[in-house]
C-alpha cells in the first residue's frame, strides 16, 4: 500500500519518474488480485496517469483502454466506473492528435450522465468541460464556448459564485472566449477569477497562481505586454519559493516569464531563461518528453529573434524528428514541428524547402481535420507566404483570399485571424501592384482593430504601417509620413525606446522622409536605429546589417560617399550570405 500512497504523493508533486517507478510495483503487486479484480485495475489506472506525466501517451493510451474493457467486461457500460475510464480514454485520444475519437467518446459519457444522473450532477457537469476542451481542438470554438458558458450558468445556481468548481467554469470560459477572438471578455472573467480566489485561498495557493498566469495571457492577447511580464514575473518567483527550482509548475513559470521577455523586445533575457527550462527537462524529464520538445522550441524562437536563424533551424529540425518517433508522421505536435522548421528555412532563404514542408502540412490537415478546421486554414496561410517569397504572386494571393473566405464564414468579420488574413491579402495584391485594393484592405483592418482592440494595440499599430506601406506604393508620401509618426510615438511610449518594434517603426519613417526629400531627417533616424541595434543585437545581426545597407543608401543621397562606402565595407565583412540576403529583400530603400 506505501507504494500506492508515495507514488500519488510524488504524482501531485511533479516528480513524475520516482512516481512511475512506485506505482509500476504497486500494480505489479495488485495483480495478484487477478488482473480484473477493482485494485489492480485502479492501479493500472494511475500508472496510465504517470506515463501521461512522462510524456508516454501510447503506453497511458494502451492502459487506459485495457482498463476500460475490463470494467465494461465487469460492470457493463453504465456503471460510474468504466464512464470514468471511458473518460480517461478520451484524454489520451486528445493527447496523441485525434480529437474526433476523444469527441466521440466524451459525447458518449456526457449522454449516459445526463440519463444517469442528470444535467446537474457534478460529473455531468465536468463531462461537459471536457467535451467542450474536445471542441476547441477539433475547431468547433463556438461550440465550445455554449458549453463552458452552460457549465458556468449551472454550478453559479447550484454552489454560488465563490465555489472552486465554479471559478474553474470561469477559466474555462475565458480560455473559450479567447479562442473565438472576445480577447476583453476572457480578461474580464480572468480578472475575476483572480481576486475571488485570492480572497478565498491566499495569493500563494497554486490555483490562485494558475490564475494569474491566466490573466497574464490575456494581458499579452490585449497587447499589455508589460503588465503581462509583471504577472509572470510574480508567479516565477511565487512558484520557486513555494516547490522549488525544478518542479514542473516552476519551469512552465519560467518558459513564460522567457515569452514574455520576448515579446517587449528582450531576446536575450528571453533565451537565457528558455536554456535553464530546456537543460532542466531534459534532466527531469528526457531528452524525447513533449514538454523538453516544447521547450526546445521555444528556444528556437529566441534564437530567430537575435538573428541567429541558422541555428533556430538546426534545432527544430531536431524537434521534428524527435516528434516523427515519438508520435508519427500525421500527430498535430509533428506536423506544428514541420511548419515551425517551415518558418525556419523562410527566415533563412531556404524558400523552395519551406513551400515544400508546407504542402505537406496542409494536405494531412486536410485529410485528418478536414478543410474548415482553423489549423488546415492557417496551413494554407503559410503556404500562401512560401508562395510569395518565391514570387509566385498570383498563387499566394488566390490561397489567401480562400483563407480569408472561409475565415469570415467560420469565425466572422472581426475575429483577429480574420483580420489577420484580410492584412495578409493585402499584402499579396501589393506583391501584384495592385496598391489601391491593398490600401482599401488595410484601411479596413486598421478601422476594425481600432473598434475592437484600441488605437495603442500592437497589432493596430502594425495595421497602421502597413497601410503607410501602401500610402508609399500609391505615391502618397506625406500621408505614409503622418501615419508612420504616429506609430513611432505610440511605440516609444508604449515599448520604448529601443524596443525591436520602435526601431523598425523608426526605419519605416526614415523610409518616408527620404521619398520626400528629406534624407539628412532619414539619415538622423537611420542613424538611431543603427547604434541602437548594434548596441543591442550586435554588429552581426541581419536587423543591423540592414540599418547599415540603409544609411549607407541615405549617405550616397546627401554626397558622403566615403561614408557610404565604409558601411559597404562593414556589410561585405560582418554580412552573412544567407540570412542578409533574405532580409535586404525587405528593405524599402532602393538603390537606384
Amino acid at each position: 500500500m506505501f507504494q500506492f500512497t508515495f507514488g500519488r504523493v510524488y504524482q501531485m508533486g511533479g516528480r513524475p519518474v520516482e512516481a512511475e517507478q512506485l506505482l509500476s510495483k504497486h500494480v505489479a503487486t495488485a495483480r495478484q488480485l487477478g488482473d480484473e479484480h477493482p485494485d489492480s485495475l485502479q492501479a493500472r489506472t494511475y500508472l496510465a496517469i504517470s506515463y501521461d506525466d512522462l510524456g508516454r501517451s501510447s503506453e497511458a493510451a494502451e492502459l487506459k483502454a485495457l482498463v476500460l474493457e475490463k470494467r465494461k467486461n465487469l460492470f457493463g457500460e453504465d456503471h460510474p466506473d468504466t464512464l470514468i475510464a471511458m473518460g480517461n480514454l478520451a484524454r489520451s485520444h486528445l493527447a496523441l492528435g485525434r480529437p474526433k475519437e476523444a469527441a466521440d467518446l466524451d459525447a458518449l459519457v456526457l449522454e449516459k450522465r445526463k440519463w444517469l444522473l442528470g444535467e446537474e450532477h457534478p460529473h455531468t457537469l465536468r463531462t461537459m468541460a471536457n467535451l467542450a476542451v474536445t471542441y476547441g481542438a477539433l475547431g468547433r470554438s463556438e461550440e465550445a464556448v455554449d458549453l463552458d458558458t452552460g457549465v458556468l450558468k449551472k454550478r453559479t445556481q447550484l454552489l454560488g459564485e465563490e465555489h472552486p468548481d465554479t471559478l474553474q467554469a470561469m477559466g474555462n470560459l475565458a480560455c473559450s472566449y479567447r479562442n473565438v477572438g472576445r480577447l476583453k471578455e476572457g480578461a474580464d472573467l480572468d480578472a475575476m477569477v483572480l481576486v475571488k480566489r485570492k480572497q478565498l485561498l491566499g495569493e500563494d495557493h497554486p490555483h490562485t497562481l494558475l490564475a494569474m498566469s491566466n490573466l497574464a495571457v490575456s494581458y499579452s492577447d490585449l497587447g499589455q505586454f508589460k503588465e503581462a511580464a509583471e504577472l509572470k514575473e510574480v508567479v516565477f518567483k511565487k512558484r520557486k519559493e513555494l516547490l522549488g527550482n525544478e518542479h514542473p509548475d516552476t519551469l512552465i513559470a519560467m518558459a513564460n516569464l522567457a515569452r514574455s521577455h520576448s515579446a517587449l523586445g528582450r531576446p536575450q533575457e528571453a533565451a537565457t531563461l528558455e536554456i535553464v527550462v530546456l537543460e532542466k527537462r531534459k534532466q527531469l524529464l528526457g531528452e524525447g518528453h513533449p514538454q523538453t520538445l516544447l521547450a526546445m522550441g521555444n528556444l528556437a524562437a529566441s534564437y530567430e529573434d537575435l538573428g541567429q536563424s541558422g541555428k533556430a533551424a538546426v534545432l527544430k529540425a531536431v524537434v521534428l524528428e524527435k516528434q516523427q518517433q515519438l508520435f508519427g508522421e500525421d500527430h498535430p505536435d509533428t506536423l506544428l514541428a514541420m511548419g515551425n522548421l517551415a518558418g525556419s528555412y523562410s527566415r533563412c532563404g531556404k524558400w523552395k524547402e519551406a513551400a515544400e514542408l508546407r504542402v505537406v502540412v496542409l494536405e494531412k490537415r486536410k485529410q485528418l481535420i478536414g478543410e474548415d478546421h482553423p489549423d488546415t486554414v492557417l496551413a494554407m496561410a503559410e503556404l500562401a507566404a512560401s508562395y510569395g517569397d518565391l514570387g509566385r504572386s498570383k498563387e499566394a494571393a488566390d490561397l489567401q483570399t480562400m483563407v480569408l473566405e472561409r475565415r469570415k464564414q467560420l469565425l466572422g468579420n472581426e475575429h483577429p485571424e480574420t483580420l489577420l488574413a484580410m492584412g495578409n491579402l493585402a499584402r499579396c495584391y501589393s506583391a501584384l501592384g495592385q496598391s489601391q485594393e491593398a490600401a482599401d484592405l488595410e484601411i479596413i483592418v486598421l478601422e476594425k482593430r481600432k473598434q475592437l482592440l484600441g488605437e495603442e494595440h500592437p497589432k493596430t499599430l502594425l495595421a497602421m504601417g502597413n497601410l503607410a506601406r501602401s500610402y508609399c506604393d500609391l505615391g502618397r508620401s506625406q500621408d505614409a509620413a503622418d501615419l508612420e509618426t504616429i506609430v513611432l510615438e505610440k511605440r516609444k511610449r508604449l515599448c520604448g525606446q529601443v524596443h525591436r518594434d520602435t526601431l523598425q517603426a523608426m526605419g519605416n519613417l526614415a523610409c518616408s522622409y527620404r521619398a520626400l526629400g528629406r534624407s539628412s531627417e532619414a539619415a538622423d533616424l537611420e542613424t538611431l536605429v543603427l547604434e541602437s541595434r548594434k548596441r543591442i543585437l550586435g554588429e552581426r545581426h541581419p536587423h543591423t546589417l540592414v540599418s547599415m545597407r540603409n544609411l549607407a543608401v541615405l549617405f550616397r543621397d546627401l554626397g558622403r560617399s566615403s561614408e557610404a562606402a565604409e558601411l559597404d565595407a562593414l556589410i561585405l565583412k560582418r554580412g552573412k550570405d544567407g540570412e542578409f540576403l533574405v532580409l535586404l529583400s525587405l528593405v524599402h530603400m532602393s538603390t537606384t
